[in-house]
């Protein structure tokens, strides 16, 4: 089962069509019917998909009866315990560290959590028959999915794992025609894009100096393979700035590399590629659309009530924001429109965030996409705090790094 996907879904069509498979094509709001009708063995799909199946599933579990809903909840974080202390045994969890352990902590950690793996199997091949068995023939996907168009959040990537059906998650670019790595089925590891297709090469460099960093480090993605383009249709300027001379492509995302481990937790895990985000401005959303965040910070900075923004959403099914209000200008404005008394010093975060909602929606109505949440911030983005470049452009990863949390919550 295939949803339309722009050059992921081309690639994955060509392959489809050469193997002589069929193939049926959905969409997210016809998902839950196709899919108990077709039965696929594989879907192939942007990681929205796999959140709305996960949501479905979710909201199923929480509007049964309170003691269906106990059963189910017990049985999926068991399972979920099951598969982390299995992954831990398998070899297959993910470190940064380049320091290998000892081999007496190796044996240890491999005899803890076999023993403890199997003390919690029997309770999973139970949910097994019980719960996921009913999840499976709702949904199909025997073989596996394949996501791939954006991030694969964590927690939908481990409950699939939980419940018995594969995904395999994959990377690349349109200027890579488009897949770069991909996880395979042998060697599934939680939390990677898996290791570079054959032929094709990954490192990751600094941003500043374009140093090659060692493996656990990390810095810029760059690929180089037969399947990276010779550059932008006749956009040297463009395509000087991603394509060195010898053919390497920056990537524009940032990740690491792990180390190889003979032994211990991660001894099948080196070479695994990691991605944490995007070092360009481009935000890529769990729908697998691309957004150009200029447009939209352009036009919001029409407001007088907006002191800086910076547009957010990067793997996330909607954009956001965060603002640092031109407090004074907002004050002025809810005066006027009587929100508050003439004699107010100041405004409510409540009424100041509904303020600019509605700023938002004025000045960026004829844009393609629209701002969802937003997170207001009282210090200014500077090059004494670390947050602008000397050029006073807007450091887009070290002011989500510093708000991470407060990110989070906002999709919660």
């Amino acid at each position: 089962m295939l949803p339309p996907w722009h050059a992921y879904e081309r690639a994955c069509e060509y392959f489809i069509f050469t193997h002589g498979v069929e193939q049926v094509y959905t969409t997210v709001k016809y998902l839950k019917e196709d899919l108990r009708r077709y039965q696929p063995n594989y879907l192939i799909s942007v990681p929205l998909v796999y959140e709305t199946l996960y949501n479905g599933i979710q909201k199923q579990i929480s509007t049964s009866s309170t003691a269906r809903k106990l059963v189910a909840l017990f049985f999926i974080n068991i399972s979920l315990a099951y598969m982390d202390f299995k992954r831990i045994y398998e070899g297959k969890y993910l470190t940064k560290s380049q320091k290998q352990p000892s081999y007496l902590v190796s044996a240890l950690d491999w005899l803890w959590a076999r023993i403890i793996s199997l003390i919690l199997w029997p309770v999973h091949i139970l949910a097994k028959k019980l719960v996921y068995n009913k999840i499976h023939s709702a949904i199909g996907i025997s073989e596996a999915g394949i996501s791939g168009g954006g991030r694969l959040p964590s927690h939908v990537d481990k409950f699939f794992e939980a419940i018995g059906i594969k995904v395999q998650n994959g990377y690349g670019l349109t200027e890579s025609s488009p897949v770069v790595a991909a996880r395979h089925r042998a060697c599934n590891v939680l939390g990677s894009i898996g290791r570079p297709l054959r032929h094709t090469e990954i490192r990751v460099v600094d941003s500043e100096t374009g140093e090659v960093l060692p493996p656990g480090s990390k810095g810029i993605v760059e690929v180089k393979g037969p399947q990276v383009m010779k550059g932008y249709y006749k956009n040297e300027s463009s395509t000087k700035q991603v394509l060195d001379e010898d053919g390497w492509l920056n990537t524009g995302d940032i990740g690491w590399i792990a180390p190889h481990h003979s032994i211990g937790r991660s001894r099948l895990c080196g070479g695994m590629v990691v991605l944490e985000g995007r070092a360009k401005d481009t935000i890529v959303l769990s729908t697998g659309e691309n957004v150009e965040p200029s447009e939209l910070e352009e036009a919001s900075l029409k407001s007088s009530l907006i002191q800086q923004i910076v547009v957010i959403g990067q793997d996330q099914r909607r954009l956001g924001a965060i603002i640092v209000p031109n407090k004074e200008e907002i004050l002025v404005t809810a005066k006027k429109l009587l929100i508050v008394g003439a004699d107010a010093s100041e405004l409510s975060e409540e009424k100041m965030t509904s303020l600019l909602y509605e700023e938002l929606r004025k000045w960026t109505s004829g844009c393609s996409f629209q701002i969802g949440p937003i997170l207001l911030v009282d210090e200014p983005f500077t090059i004494d705090n670390g947050l602008m470049t000397p050029t006073m452009k807007i450091r887009r990863d070290k002011v989500a790094a510093l708000y991470k949390e407060q990110i989070d919550n906002l999709y919660k």
